[in-house]
C-alpha cells in the first residue's frame, strides 16, 4: 500500500521541479518525494508549482537541413513556414478555442492541440498538401499523444513538459524528409 506521506510524481515533473535531490535522499526512488518537503519546495519558490498533467495531442515539425542554410535562407524558410501552418484548418480552429499551444523550436515547432486526439494528424496531412506548392520546405514531423503539463518557461511564457511532447520529438527524428510518423 503507497504511504500516504509521499506524493507519487511523474520523473520529468520532478526533475522540472528541480526536487530530484530532495527525493532522492528520502525514499532513493526518483518517482516519489516527501509531501512536507513538496510544501516545502513550493513555499520556498516564488512561482507557483502546478503540476496538472493532461494528454496533449503533439505536432512536432522540423526543417530538413536547416542547419546548412545561410541565416536568411532560415528566416526565410521559417516565414514560410509558419504561414502554412496557420493557414491550416486545424491550426485555425483550436487556435480559435483556445485549445492550442505553438512552441517554437528553432528550426521547427510544436503544436500542442488539447481539443482533439486527431487534430494533429489533420494538421500534418493539411501541411503536407499545401507543401506540394512549396517543394522547397522539406519536414519532418512525428505525431504523439501523451501526458503534458503547462509549465512557464524562463521568460515566463507558456511551455509544455513531459512524455508526451518528449515522444513526438523522438518519433520525428525517426523519420526522413517529407515522412510523417506517429
Amino acid at each position: 500500500m503507497p504511504d500516504p506521506r509521499l506524493v507519487y510524481l511523474n520523473p520529468d515533473l520532478i526533475t522540472l521541479a528541480g526536487l530530484c535531490s530532495i527525493d532522492s535522499t528520502i525514499t532513493g526512488n526518483d518517482n516519489v518525494v516527501s509531501a512536507e518537503h513538496l510544501a516545502q519546495a513550493h513555499m520556498s519558490s516564488d512561482r507557483k508549482l502546478d503540476l496538472k498533467a493532461e494528454i496533449g495531442h503533439v505536432l512536432f515539425i522540423d526543417i530538413v537541413g536547416y542547419s546548412k542554410l545561410l541565416i536568411n535562407e532560415q528566416s526565410e524558410l521559417m516565414h514560410e513556414l509558419n504561414g502554412i501552418v496557420r493557414g491550416t484548418e486545424q491550426f485555425r480552429a483550436a487556435d480559435a478555442e483556445g485549445k492550442l499551444i505553438r512552441l517554437p523550436t528553432g528550426d521547427g515547432m510544436a503544436l500542442v492541440f488539447r481539443n482533439s486526439p486527431e487534430a494533429p494528424a489533420h494538421c500534418a496531412l493539411e501541411i503536407c498538401q499545401a507543401l506540394k506548392s512549396h517543394q522547397h520546405i522539406q519536414l519532418r514531423m512525428g505525431i504523439h499523444s501523451g501526458p503534458v503539463s503547462e509549465v512557464a518557461d524562463v521568460n515566463d511564457r507558456a511551455n509544455i513538459a513531459g512524455a508526451g511532447i518528449n515522444m513526438a520529438q523522438r518519433v520525428m527524428d525517426c523519420g526522413d524528409a517529407l515522412e510523417t510518423r506517429g
